[in-house]
């Protein structure tokens, strides 16, 4: 059963190296269940924040709770809470694939079953007795996340959960988040891929230099912030000739209804306004 309480909570996180404020007074409640993206620029903060969540760096100043626990002063009650998919991979080449979820089912104390479960989860099965240095990016990719859902964390973190994943594997650890979620897991994830927000993240927040610029579901943030633009095509003189209207603008309109009512119209339709363009629109800066 899902708690009430916050999963992820952090009030006022101010994180400074000398003079440069990398985390600039972020706040942010998180519920369990959800399914978290937390975006940014290059330099935004995001990795800074994910190292003070896991406990890798302290805070100047503010708090961060994971699961009711207070992460610099009670990290050893955290730690077994969380699992921590980072962005490249650090297995023992030499194991197997087996045996590199043996070794870390034992220091998190799961029963070896436990193994066995998770290889299947991610379609590893098969190769799962071959040596983990002759597994593809993809397959080394599925075996990092095996890896840190061993021991059935409350909350995940992910930092590009689809790198270098094929089309089908995409789907499969899509839906797996989606399942873990449905049970309760808190998934907080990172990611450049802006189709993977749209399809799988019930809120985002999206950090610029160190501020939190807004926080809200994908939906939400294209609807508040989509441009009602048409684009008409209509034929002059033997050309196609297009134009672009923004349906806000009274004069704009007014030209529309002379294309259609005056001119030979080829075809007229609405620009379609996604999460890429909120980014753009709200950070100033392409999603890189």
């Amino acid at each position: 059963m899902i708690s009430a309480a916050p999963a992820i909570e952090i009030n006022d996180l101010v994180v400074r190296f000398g003079k440069f404020t990398a985390v600039d007074q972020l706040s942010l409640t998180i519920d369990p269940g959800q399914l978290f993206g937390f975006l940014g620029p290059n330099g935004a903060g995001k990795t800074t924040t994910i190292r003070v969540l896991t406990g890798n760096q302290q805070p100047t100043s503010g708090s961060v709770r994971v699961a009711g626990y207070d992460v610099p002063q009670q990290f050893e009650q955290v730690k077994p809470v969380f699992g921590y998919v980072p962005d490249t991979e650090n297995h023992v080449d030499e194991f197997t694939g087996r045996e590199n979820l043996e070794l870390f089912a034992e220091l998190y104390q799961v029963p070896m079953q436990r193994v066995q479960e998770v290889l299947e989860m991610l379609e590893l099965a098969e190769a799962a007795d071959v040596s983990a240095g002759s597994y593809s990016k993809g397959m080394r990719r599925k075996l990092l996340i095996g890896r840190e859902i061993l021991h059935c964390p409350r909350v995940l973190y992910l930092d590009e959960p689809t790198a270098n994943l094929d089309a089908h594997s995409t789907v499969l650890v899509r839906d797996l988040l989606r399942k873990l979620a449905a049970s309760g897991v808190t998934i907080f994830l990172t990611t450049h891929n802006m189709e993977e927000v749209e399809q799988i993240c019930d809120r985002v927040a999206i950090l610029c230099r160190g501020k939190l610029v807004q926080c809200d579901s994908p939906t939400s943030f294209v609807t508040r912030h989509a441009e009602r633009i048409v684009a008409a095509q209509f034929e002059r003189d033997g050309h196609v000739v297009r134009e672009s209207l923004n349906m806000d603008d009274r004069g704009q309109r007014d030209r529309l209804a002379c294309i259609v009512q005056n001119e030979a119209c080829v075809s007229v339709h609405s620009q379609e306004f996604n999460f890429q363009d909120v980014f753009l629109k709200l950070t100033g800066q392409v999603f890189e």
